[in-house]
């Protein structure tokens, strides 16, 4: 960090690893090593049209509104009014919490994997009732800890990303790199190409997933105005922090692809196997439990930050008024309690849907869809809200701006809303790459789904009332409301 005064201020390298420590997750990888060389691509296309354009609108809203709370509900308010503002933060509270039993399975099939038979292993990950408990008893341990208060959280998460995440990926690029250069075989099919073929409309699907690895570029312009020189230093952190994540994700997804066929590639497992077959052809088996306990122990940190996260945000707008005062209640050390309490329920349900989903990957594929079509609509509200705001707020200060003009945030507006509206389309066509039961329920759980939690909020927002407002929060008016 650079010091100035007596302000920390954020060098553009620190910066950069914090985007990445944000974004980058290993356990999508075995969604697109299934592609081959084509996986590239998918990467390339979503970090150009998604990626970038998310982070660099995301920093210009934050900067706006440095000094007022609300995030993502005070950057659609603006633009739009209350109500679609709460519907955005509502979306981004509900995606996190859909989110969880997905992060989960992945954190369940580590555990199954400290083992030392890869066949006991394998089938331990595969058994719903232990995939359940162990699911849940992770996130209820993390409910608990962040009801301790951030100190805790900090605590636990400070190493989360880097021994969970930054090293296995590193590990495993090594690995790759090391095992095709000592002329080990590899199992990816190179004929396929760079350029996936697009009449394959099935094929797109699980690919349209990858635009939920790079979703949470967003938190991370609060940051924008800890750096010195915003305008030219935050966006050189975020091209550093971009390139980096798709460089990840491109040789993670190719050194999982070399050392698995396609064909026997599991999107909750694969991870794990892939880590055991590098292993095992180095003679380093001993290294398969030690791998699976470091990607426990990121799952854990990473879903202990979003607990605590996301629910805090909606705790703010809702103390402004705009949920009940149920939802406002908050324990000794002023931890969002009762939100966190029914998150945990919503969670527990959602578990418990393994008895209805012909396997545990079916499970994992249906609400990883879900969850993004949520997020994808709270994104294209929030490309929208940038465009208008250049107008409806043309004069208020941007110490960070996307261009002189507005041309260059039509277009980094447009591209992320097209973006993420062509993710959004082809998310509900199911995979023909994973049995997910009946056609019937994979639409009826997406539409019924995505109908549903849009529509909870705005009949939250028409119901509420003043005796909703806690007099103590000190919630900034809106634009409109000062000039009036």
């Amino acid at each position: 960090m650079e010091k100035k005064g007596k302000t920390f201020k954020l060098s553009v390298i620190t910066l950069a690893i914090m985007n990445i420590t944000a974004v980058v997750s290993l356990r999508g990888l075995p969604s697109e090593a299934i592609y081959g060389p084509s996986s590239a691509f998918y990467y390339l296309f979503a970090a150009l049209v998604f990626l970038i354009p998310t982070a660099m609108v995301a920093a210009e809203l934050a900067a706006m509104f440095s000094d007022r709370q609300g995030g993502v509900f005070r950057w659609v308010g603006e633009a739009f009014g209350p109500r679609t503002g709460f519907l955005a933060i509502w979306l981004q509270w509900i995606e996190s919490t859909i989110w969880y039993p997905t992060v989960l399975t992945f954190g369940a099939v580590s555990i199954a994997f400290i083992g030392l038979n890869d066949v006991s292993d394998a089938a331990l990950a595969s058994n719903k009732v232990f995939t359940l408990i162990t699911v849940l008893a992770i996130y209820w341990i993390a409910t608990f800890i962040a009801l301790k208060g951030l100190n805790w959280v900090g605590r636990i998460s400070k190493w989360g990303g880097m021994i969970g995440t930054i090293i296995p990926a590193f590990l495993l690029i090594v690995l790759g790199i090391i095992y095709i250069a000592t002329g080990g075989h590899n199992y990816m099919d190179m004929s396929q190409g760079f350029f996936p073929d697009l009449t394959k409309i099935d094929n797109l699907v699980l690919a349209s997933s990858i635009f939920l690895f790079y979703a949470g570029m967003e938190m991370m312009g609060v940051h924008v105005m800890d750096v010195n020189n915003p305008s030219k230093n935050y966006p050189k952190a975020i091209i550093i922090g971009s390139l980096a994540t798709v460089c990840i994700f491109v040789l993670g997804t190719f050194a999982l692809g070399f050392i698995i066929p396609a064909k026997d590639i599991n999107l909750t497992q694969s991870l794990l196997i892939g880590f055991d077959n590098y292993f095992r052809h180095f003679h380093i088996a001993w290294a398969g439990p030690v791998i699976a306990i470091a990607l426990m122990f990121g799952v854990l940190a990473s879903v202990l930050t979003w607990v605590a996260g996301p629910s805090k945000g909606i705790f703010s707008v809702g103390k402004a008024g705009y949920l009940p005062p149920f939802f406002q209640k908050t324990n000794k050390v002023g931890v969002q309690r009762n939100i966190l309490l029914v998150q945990g329920g919503i969670v527990t349900v959602l578990a418990l849907l393994f008895v209805v989903m012909p396997s545990v990957q079916s499970f994992y594929q249906i609400l990883s869809q879900l969850t993004i079509l949520l997020y994808l609509i709270m994104y294209m509200l929030m490309f929208a809200a940038a465009i208008a705001l250049r107008y409806r707020m043309k004069d208020a200060p941007r110490p960070f701006r996307i261009g002189k003009g507005n041309l260059l945030m039509w277009v980094m507006g447009l591209t992320g809303f097209a973006g993420s509206l062509l993710a959004f389309v082809l998310s509900f066509i199911p995979p023909g790459q994973i049995q997910t039961g009946s056609n019937a329920v994979w639409y009826s759980v997406l539409v019924v789904g995505c109908i549903v939690m849009v529509v909870i909020p705005l009949v939250i927002y028409s119901k509420r009332k003043p005796s909703w407002k806690d007099p103590d929060t000190e919630f900034a008016p809106f634009h409109w409301e000062k000039d009036k």
